[in-house]
């Protein structure tokens, strides 16, 4: 059976969801054998995700981010070798044929999850999952630029509608760069949200390209590997002990990490992307409910006007897809033998 690749749409992760766009589908004839089950596990993924960032967030900002990656990506490497292990792939994840390839995406991931980090320290939960929306807005621009693929009128409109939803959900916390104080912390946490969003981005084009030559499980795996390799280079930088509760909030976090990741690959064997993206928006909701009883995090009327342009703009995205597909299917039936 021949693999497919999908289009990357807003439902990703900046630095490992993204490596999961290649799956072994298991419909026949074209479709889809049990969308409430992929549903179901997409759903299951984002809450996960979720606790990912929620154990990050209570670890405490006073962590060296390095430290924060390095156990975010080590740990997850525990799920993914145990379920490579179990399916027989862990053998064959280790073969590549294009070793630059995975340490380049795996330095512009773990960059990119270093800011993102960051601003999750710095910032209110749910602000942090909204201005994160930002990165399959700039995906849809660099597939452009560096990919050469075809973005019409519909697709730019929605891209900048989404990005002036990005700036009305940052500005208040921009324009605290004027004030000081400790203003200043939650305007830097914007701008490296921003900046993760910006370098996941990046990091799509460049698993898109290793797309065409490797696996998925080997680039999820040479992900981790080089995730955790690069985040030990922080070490001289000020790692500093931490408390053994914090310690086990990161294990954790890492262990979230890789399920979540599983669960989002499985889920795509159930359900088309179109059908599953839109589920990636509960996660705002999800942050909403922890941020307000565990951080103490109350949205604010412009954070929230801001993550609905986003959101609709990435949902009329997915919608577009979902008929530009549904258009070329229909062409290809309508090909003759003789083509």
């Amino acid at each position: 059976m021949d693999s497919t690749v999908l289009r990357i749409t807003p439902n990703m992760e900046p630095t490992l969801r993204s490596s999961l766009v290649k799956f072994e589908p298991v419909f026949m004839h074209g479709e889809y054998p049990h969308p409430l089950k992929g549903i179901s596990l997409k759903v299951f993924s984002v809450v996960v995700f979720v606790a990912m960032s929620t154990l990050i967030k209570a670890a405490g900002n006073n962590i060296a981010t390095g430290q924060i990656t390095f156990y975010r990506s080590a740990f997850a490497m525990v799920p993914i070798l145990a379920y490579l292990a179990f399916t027989g792939h862990l053998r064959t994840a280790f073969h590549t044929k294009d070793i630059f390839g995975h340490l380049m995406r795996g330095f512009i991931g773990i960059v990119s999850m270093s800011f993102g980090f960051y601003g999750l320290v710095h910032l209110p939960l749910p602000e942090a999952i909204a201005i994160g929306y930002a990165m399959p807005l700039l995906a849809v621009v660099f597939a452009a630029v560096f990919l050469k693929e075809t973005v019409r009128i519909y697709r730019w409109t929605a891209v900048l509608v989404g990005l002036v939803g990005v700036v009305i959900i940052t500005w208040p916390r921009l324009t605290l760069l004027d004030q000081g104080g400790l203003g200043t912390g939650e305007a830097l946490g914007a701008l490296a949200v921003l900046a993760s969003a910006t370098l996941g981005a990046v990091a799509m084009v460049l698993v898109r390209k290793l797309l065409a030559r490797e696996k998925t499980h080997t680039i999820v795996l040479y992900f981790s590997l080089s995730a955790s390799c690069f985040s030990l280079l922080t070490l001289p930088l000020g790692w500093e002990p931490m408390p053994l509760s914090s310690f086990l909030l990161l294990m954790m976090a890492g262990f979230c990490g890789g399920i979540a990741q599983l669960l989002l690959t499985q889920s795509y064997r159930y359900a088309d992307m179109s059908t599953i993206a839109p589920f990636e928006y509960t996660s705002i909701l999800l942050g909403i409910i922890i941020g307000y009883f565990l951080f103490d995090d109350v949205p604010t009327r412009t954070m929230l006007v801001g993550t609905a342009i986003v959101i609709s703009a990435g949902i009329f995205i997915i919608w577009r897809e979902h008929k530009l597909g549904l258009e070329r299917r229909g062409a290809r039936k309508h090909i003759t033998p003789q083509g």
